[in-house]
């Protein structure tokens, strides 16, 4: 045997025992995930295309279950499912924690501090956005690993909503207690009511408007041909889901798999929110040609909001942990010259 036909055999002997032993050595991390989008909704769309991603870059070594549309438990308690066993992961909203800690709150939609998601995301990313809301979600045994913001949501609006003067005594469908004390201390009025009695109460003049998704959303739900005029492209709502794992379950995956899923979740927002820009261009290209008034806040109008929601949201700052959140993304916004 010469020494060309010696070396090739050890190569194909060396490549055999790698290959061997990274075969024996690979860990398998399976999750069972529940969401409470559908799986035919755009945000569906992109938990699948996450699922995905993950299953690829982990060369099939994270294996999802995903459970759509709530269908194990109720959508506010899933966070209690993952904490318990029944469930490993909870991608809902943290939101519908505020009951445990108001802090969840600023885990979440803060209500227009941030006016797009970008904003958000680089506190979470280059701030200490990470470090912050783990303080938070493993004082419940949970792991916070990422979120994604479609973007800001848009009102429809019988009555115009060009600047905080119009917002007085404007009398609009809000959706929760945060979004209600930042527009009563603005002098609105709102109301929270079911999403489809919006219609009928805006068509009869009971509410000048409403908040109800952003705006592709909105003009699927037909109501810019009842209230014709909506804010541009957006600034008080934002949405967030997040995705978090049970302590236990996190701790126990390799460090790759833990990696994977982080720069999965950041892939999802990139691709969430860019869709949902080009929904957003081509829903705005149909109702110009509908004549809808479309109203975009000036820069000076939105850091005067910011400052508005920044008193506001003090007063949901009752807990260490919320005082904690508040304070860093109140820090970082002063530091990007977008918050006093």
């Amino acid at each position: 045997m010469n020494l060309i036909t010696k070396l090739r055999v050890l190569v194909s002997v060396a490549a055999i025992t790698f290959g061997s032993v990274t075969s024996a050595s690979a860990e398998i991390t399976s999750l069972r995930i529940q969401t409470h989008f559908t799986a035919e909704s755009t945000s569906g769309q992109m938990v699948a295309n996450f699922i995905e991603n993950v299953s690829t870059m982990s060369n099939g070594e994270i294996k999802i279950k995903i459970f759509y549309g709530s269908t194990i438990t109720n959508t506010a308690e899933t966070f209690d499912a993952a904490i318990a066993g029944i469930l490993d992961c909870d991608m809902t909203d943290a939101s519908y924690q505020v009951g445990r800690d108001p802090a969840f709150q600023f885990a979440s939609d803060l209500v227009g501090l941030y006016t797009n998601p970008q904003e958000q995301m680089a506190w979470l990313l280059h701030s200490d956005g990470y470090s912050a809301l783990n303080v938070l979600y493993n004082s419940y045994d949970m792991e916070f690993i990422g979120w994604w913001i479609p973007g800001p949501a848009s009102f429809s609006s019988s009555e115009s909503v060009g600047g905080i003067a119009d917002v007085k005594d404007w009398k609009f469908r809000s959706s929760s207690s945060s979004n209600n004390t930042v527009f009563t201390n603005l002098g609105a009025s709102p109301v929270v009511i079911d999403q489809n009695a919006i219609p009928g109460a805006i068509g009869t003049g009971i509410l000048d408007g409403a908040y109800a998704a952003n705006l592709t959303e909105t003009s699927e739900l037909g109501l810019y041909d009842i209230g014709n005029r909506t804010n541009f492209p957006g600034f008080h709502s934002m949405p967030t889901s997040h995705l978090a794992c049970r302590k236990g379950v996190w701790n126990s995956m390799p460090a790759d798999h833990q990696a994977i899923l982080k720069n999965g979740m950041q892939t999802l927002a990139s691709n969430n929110n860019t869709i949902t820009k080009i929904k957003k261009a081509l829903t705005t290209k149909l109702l110009l040609e509908k004549e809808v008034k479309l109203y975009k806040w000036s820069e000076t109008e939105l850091y005067r909001y910011r400052s508005m929601v920044k008193s506001s949201l003090v007063e949901f700052a009752t807990t260490p942990a919320a005082k904690t959140l508040l304070e860093s993304h109140i820090k970082f916004l002063a530091a990007m010259g977008l918050l006093e």
